[in-house]
């Protein structure tokens, strides 16, 4: 049994969608739907906040954005920078996000999957801590 995932359904490609990819492309950290709608907004390119929405939610269901929840829980998106399937260690302080990969992680999930019956599945890891930076600056007292 092997990990699966749902297969990438064709998506319309639209103004709004290519000046969100465009945006993302430039960007180098997370962004929220907020965030993004504004730096287009900044930029005089018309997306409503809820097309924003809608087509961050396509790109990640395509693999074609990260998303992870910082630490008010609001979905955060970036350009996958790995193709293949990985993992993130987020900091809770800065937000920076490493890629990693995790083989045995992928070994667990499956056996736990076919322990209890389930096909098709799919995952997400997220290892929250402080970047080595964040742990000099709370070492030194400035956290």
């Amino acid at each position: 049994m092997t990990e699966t995932s749902t297969p990438v359904k064709e998506q319309r490609v639209t103004k709004q969608r290519l000046a969100v990819s465009a945006a993302l492309d430039e960007l180098d950290d997370f962004v929220s739907t907020q965030e993004l709608h504004r730096i287009l907004q900044d930029r005089g390119i018309s997306v409503s906040l809820a097309t924003s929405y809608r087509i961050l939610q396509s790109m990640a269901e395509d693999g074609a954005v990260d998303v992870l929840r910082n630490p008010e829980g609001e979905a955060v998106y970036r350009r996958c920078a790995v193709a293949e399937h990985h993992h993130h260690l987020l900091c809770r302080n800065c937000g920076k996000a490493v890629e990693i990969e995790a083989p045995v992680v992928e070994k667990w999930a499956v056996k736990m999957a076919q322990e209890n019956g389930y096909t098709e599945i799919n995952h997400t890891v997220e290892i929250i801590g402080l970047c080595p930076e964040c742990t000099l600056l709370r070492q030194a007292g400035q956290l």
